[in-house]
C-alpha cells in the first residue's frame, strides 16, 4: 500500500509544481506585456512633437544602416570576383574596378557605422527624457505612500527597486528598439538575399540555424531567469543586512556585535555565492550550445556555397559573400542569449518598479480640496477613533480642543496614544472615526500641501540631511536669506555655537547629524521649524532624550518658539508641562483627565500618581 501511494504523492506533487510554475510564467507573460505598455508613453509622449520626431529619426537612421550593412557583402563579392577576373554585375559598380569597389566596400561599413551613431545621437535625448520622467514619478510617488507603507519596507530594497527599475528601462530602450528589433530585420533581408541569389536550401539552412539558436537560447535563458531571480533575491538580502548594520553602526558598537554581523552578512553572501555559481555555470552551458548550433550551421551553408564553386555554379566571389552574411549575421546572434536574459531581468525589474508605482497612497487629497485656511490655530480633536490595525484600537473616541495661542500638554503612558495624536495630526494617517478640525476644517477635506505648511514639528530625535548646519536649517524655507537662517539660528540659541566652527555655517554635519551632539542637533531641528513659521507647533516629546540640563535650557528656546502660536506637546517627563494651559492625561487611548499641572495634582488622581512616581525617580537619581 505504501509503496503504491508514495510514487502516486510524488507525482501529484510534480503535477501540483508544475502548474504552479506555469501560472507563474502565465502571470510573468503578463506582467511583462503590461510593463511594455507601461513604457511606451514615456518613448512616444502625447503632445511632445519633438520626441515623436527623434523617434522616426532614429528608426530612419536604424534602417538606412540594415540596409546598407545588407548591401555591403554584395560589395564586397563583385571586389573578389574583379580580382579573379570574374566580374558580373551592375554596370556602374562594376566600371569602379578591384580597388574602387575596395574603396566603396570601405564606406559601407563606414557608413553602416555613421548611420548607427546618428541613430544613437537622435535618440538619446528622448530616451534620457524617458528616463528622467520615469525616475521623478517613482521619487515623487514615494514621497506620496503612506508611513505605514515606509515603516514595512525596507530602505535598501526600495532603493535597489528604483535603481534597478531606471536602469532596466534604459536598457530596454536601446536594447529592444535598437537591437532586437533591427537583428530581426537583418535576418530577414540576408535569408531573402540568399533565396534570391543562391536556391531554397540556403534559406532553409539559415531559417533553420536561427530557429534552433533562438529555441535553444530562449529554453535555456528561462531556466537560468529563475536562477538569477534566486541570485538578486541573495543579493538584495546581503545589501539589506549591510545597510541595516551600517545605519545601526554605534548599536552594533555597544553590544559588541561586530562578529556577529558579519556572520549574518557572510550567511547572506554564501547563500548568494551558490547562486552566483549556478549564474556562472549555466552561462557556460548557454554559450557552448550556443557556439555549437552557430557554427554547424555556419559550416553548413560553407559547405553549399564551397559545392557550388566546384561545379562552376558559384564565384569566389559567392564563397565570400555568403561567408560574409553568415559572419555578419552569427556575431550579433552571438548576443542574443545575454540580451533576451538581461531584456527578461530588465521587465523583472521595471515591473517591480510599476508595481511600486501602483501602489496606492493610503492619504491622498480628495477631489476638490481646499487649501487650509488658519485664522486662530484652533486644533479639535472630535471623539476620534483610530487604529493602525482594525483589530487593535489606539485611540478610543479622543476628544481634545486647543484653542488658538494655547499651549496643551498630552501625557501618559508608554501605548496610551500620545504619538499617535500626532501622527493624526500632520495626517500621516486619517482618522477611523471622529474628525479632526483645525479652526473648523476637517483635516482630510484639505489639501495635504497646505496642512504640512500650516503644522511644524519638534521630533524627540532630529534627523539632519548629510550636508552643512546651513542646508539643514534653511530647509525649514529653503528660499530664506543668509539673515534669516542666522535669525532662526539666534532664536534656537545655536548662532554662537555656529560661528564658533571653523566653517561656520558651512560645517558639514554627518550622516544622520552624527557629528553633532543631541541638543545641538535638536536645536537646529528648532531653528529649522522656527524658520518654517507655522502657526501650529507639534513638540513630539522634543527633549526627552537629552540630559536634564540640555533639556532645560532647550525648553527655554522651545516656550520662545511657541509665543503666538497654537502648541501641542507629547510629553514624558511631566516637569517640561508644568507651564501648560491645559494638560490631557491620555490612558488606554481615552482621556481619563484633563487641566492644569496644580488642579491635576489636587484630584489625586492618575497624573498626581504620575507626578510622584517620576518625582521619586528624580530624588533617587
Amino acid at each position: 500500500m505504501t509503496a503504491t501511494t508514495e510514487p502516486a504523492a510524488s507525482a501529484a506533487e510534480a503535477a501540483a509544481s508544475a502548474a504552479e510554475r506555469a501560472r507563474l510564467e502565465r502571470a510573468e507573460r503578463r506582467s511583462s506585456l503590461r510593463t511594455i505598455r507601461k513604457v511606451l508613453p514615456y518613448v512616444w509622449p502625447e503632445g511632445e512633437t519633438w520626441a515623436k520626431r527623434r523617434v522616426v529619426g532614429a528608426l530612419a537612421a536604424l534602417v538606412a544602416a540594415k540596409l546598407v550593412a545588407v548591401g555591403t557583402p554584395l560589395i564586397y563579392k563583385l571586389a573578389v570576383d574583379a580580382l579573379a577576373g570574374e566580374a558580373d554585375g551592375p554596370g556602374v559598380l562594376l566600371a569602379l574596378g578591384a580597388v574602387g569597389l575596395t574603396v566603396a566596400y570601405g564606406l559601407a561599413r563606414l557608413m553602416t557605422v555613421g548611420f548607427q551613431e546618428l541613430r544613437d545621437v537622435i535618440f538619446s535625448r528622448v530616451g534620457q527624457r524617458a528616463l528622467r520622467r520615469l525616475a521623478l514619478e517613482t521619487f515623487t510617488h514615494i514621497h506620496r505612500l503612506s508611513l505605514r507603507y515606509h515603516i514595512t519596507r525596507k530602505t535598501g530594497g526600495l532603493s535597489r527597486i528604483i535603481e534597478s527599475g531606471v536602469k532596466g528601462v534604459d536598457f530596454l530602450l536601446r536594447f529592444l528598439v535598437f537591437s532586437v528589433g533591427p537583428l530581426m530585420l537583418e535576418l530577414t533581408l540576408v535569408a531573402v538575399i540568399l533565396f534570391l541569389l543562391f536556391d531554397v536550401w540556403y534559406l532553409v539552412a539559415v531559417v533553420g540555424t536561427v530557429a534552433l539558436y533562438v529555441i535553444f537560447t530562449f529554453r535555456v535563458t528561462e531556466w537560468r531567469v529563475r536562477i538569477r531571480r534566486e541570485m538578486n533575491a541573495q543579493d538584495t538580502d546581503a545589501n539589506q543586512k549591510a545597510i541595516d548594520s551600517l545605519l545601526n553602526f554605534e548599536t552594533v558598537k555597544y553590544f559588541n556585535a561586530e562578529g556577529w554581523e558579519a556572520r549574518r552578512y557572510d550567511g547572506a553572501m554564501a547563500r548568494y555565492e551558490i547562486a552566483a555559481l549556478k549564474t556562472n555555470y549555466t552561462l557556460a552551458f548557454l554559450n557552448s550550445g550556443q557556439a555549437l548550433i552557430i557554427t554547424t550551421g555556419l559550416v553548413i551553408v560553407m559547405v553549399l556555397a564551397a559545392l557550388g564553386v566546384q561545379r562552376g555554379d558559384l564565384t569566389v566571389g559567392d564563397f565570400v559573400m555568403v561567408n560574409a552574411y553568415m559572419i555578419q549575421i552569427t556575431l550579433p546572434l552571438g548576443f542574443l542569449g545575454t540580451v533576451y536574459r538581461e531584456i527578461r531581468q530588465a521587465l523583472v525589474d521595471m515591473g517591480e518598479m510599476f508595481d511600486l508605482l501602483e501602489q496606492p497612497a493610503e492619504v491622498s487629497d480628495r477631489p476638490g480640496a481646499r487649501p487650509l485656511r488658519v485664522a486662530g490655530g484652533e486644533v479639535v480633536f472630535d471623539a476620534v477613533r483610530f487604529g493602525y490595525d482594525p483589530a487593535r484600537p489606539i485611540l478610543k473616541g479622543v476628544t481634545i480642543r486647543v484653542g488658538p495661542g494655547e499651549t496643551v500638554a498630552i501625557v501618559g503612558p508608554s501605548g496610551a496614544g500620545k504619538s499617535t495624536i500626532g501622527r493624526l495630526l500632520f495626517r500621516f494617517y486619517d482618522v477611523t472615526g471622529g474628525a479632526l478640525r483645525i479652526d473648523g476644517q476637517d483635516v482630510r477635506d484639505v489639501t495635504q500641501d497646505s496642512l504640512h505648511a500650516a503644522v511644524g514639528v519638534v521630533p524627540q530625535d532630529t534627523v539632519l540631511f548629510n550636508d552643512t548646519i546651513r542646508y539643514n536649517i534653511a530647509y525649514g524655507r529653503p528660499d530664506a536669506a543668509q539673515a534669516e537662517v542666522e535669525a532662526a539660528a539666534r532664536a534656537a540659541r545655536i548662532h554662537d555655537f555656529i560661528a564658533g566652527l571653523p566653517e561656520g555655517y558651512d560645517t558639514p554635519v554627518g550622516e544622520r547629524g552624527l557629528k553633532l551632539s543631541g541638543g545641538e542637533k535638536q536645536r537646529v531641528g528648532i531653528a529649522r521649524t522656527i524658520l518654517k513659521d507655522p502657526p501650529i507647533l507639534l513638540l513630539d516629546e522634543a527633549t526627552s532624550a537629552l540630559d536634564t540640563h540640555t533639556e532645560q535650557s532647550i525648553q527655554e528656546s522651545l516656550k520662545a518658539m511657541g509665543r503666538g502660536r497654537t502648541v501641542i506637546t507629547i510629553a514624558h517627563r511631566l516637569s517640561t508641562v508644568v507651564d501648560a494651559d491645559r494638560i490631557v492625561v491620555l490612558e488606554a487611548g481615552r482621556v481619563a483627565e484633563e487641566g492644569r499641572h496644580a488642579e491635576l495634582l489636587a484630584l489625586g488622581g492618575r497624573y498626581a500618581g504620575m507626578w510622584a512616581r517620576q518625582g521619586r525617580n528624580a530624588d533617587a537619581d
